[in-house]
């Protein structure tokens, strides 16, 4: 399974048995997490293998195979960071993590997330968000080290906040957000994310799906909820509720009116 290739980067779910590529190479980054089974490769002039909760970082321009290590398959998913989106978000360097398979539950978590649902397209948002904290990741596992931050702007930020929350049913682009804070948008997302624990995409759905609450509560129905609180439609507002409060908007609201 292969989704839509946002502004240059891609993502996809494969599963295989046995060796399934020969010696090749990328020019991105190859980012990836294994889902099941043992996933074999050699890379670099040494042989590696990856289980279920590691997670796989393979620099631009080396050469590596790909297998399944076991009679039981395997599946993963793999992103493709163009490697300018690193310097993009700040960094004056390409970072190179000395392992290729990483044990880092944020770095796994970071990536769950972006290959999450392959079907959608991911929002500008979105994308800021993954762009800016896969390069901070991967220059905590490199030689550098991440960016760091001695003090957070929060004049700036609170006027990001104070804009999603009077815009939350409307489309939001990091390109406003700039303007808002006077902010270079990483740097906003970096600040953003220490002030309030949680990305400017994130907390955008999250103020949605508290108006939807709201509304539901009201006697809206799930379709015109969707859509008043700025969801593409009902399966897109379900799927963001579900991944909230761990059920769908139909059983929450039966759950609270009894």
């Amino acid at each position: 399974m292969q989704a839509p290739s946002s502004e240059g980067i891609e993502r996809i779910e494969a599963r295989f048995h046995g060796n399934a590529y020969a010696p090749h190479r990328h020019d991105t980054y190859a980012l990836g997490v294994t889902l099941s089974g043992v996933q074999t490769f050699s890379y670099r002039g040494k042989s590696h293998f990856s289980t279920p909760g590691k997670v796989i970082v393979l620099h631009p321009d080396e050469v590596h195979d790909g297998g399944a290590g076991t009679d039981e398959g395997l599946r993963y998913r793999m992103l493709y960071l163009p490697p300018e989106k690193t310097t993009e978000a700040g960094y004056n360097a390409l970072p190179f993590a000395q392992n290729p398979v990483i044990e880092d539950e944020e770095f796994r978590q970071c990536l769950i997330e972006a290959l999450g649902n392959l079907e959608g397209e991911p929002d500008n948002l979105l994308l800021t968000d993954w762009q800016s904290r896969l390069a901070d990741l991967l220059w905590k596992h490199s030689n550098g080290s991440a960016r760091t931050i001695k003090r957070i702007d929060r004049i700036a930020v609170l006027r990001c906040r104070d804009y999603l929350l009077e815009n939350s049913a409307d489309t939001v682009g990091s390109e406003e957000l700039e303007r808002i804070s006077g902010l270079d948008r990483f740097t906003l997302f970096r600040h953003f994310r220490l002030l309030f624990g949680t990305s400017p995409h994130r907390y955008l759905i999250m103020r949605r799906l508290q108006k939807c609450k709201d509304m539901m509560r009201a006697g809206a129905g799930l379709a015109e909820t969707a859509f008043a609180c700025g969801f593409a439609d009902q399966a897109h507002f379900t799927r963001h509720f579900k991944n909230a409060f761990g059920m769908p908007p139909g059983r929450w609201l039966n759950l609270v009116s009894h």
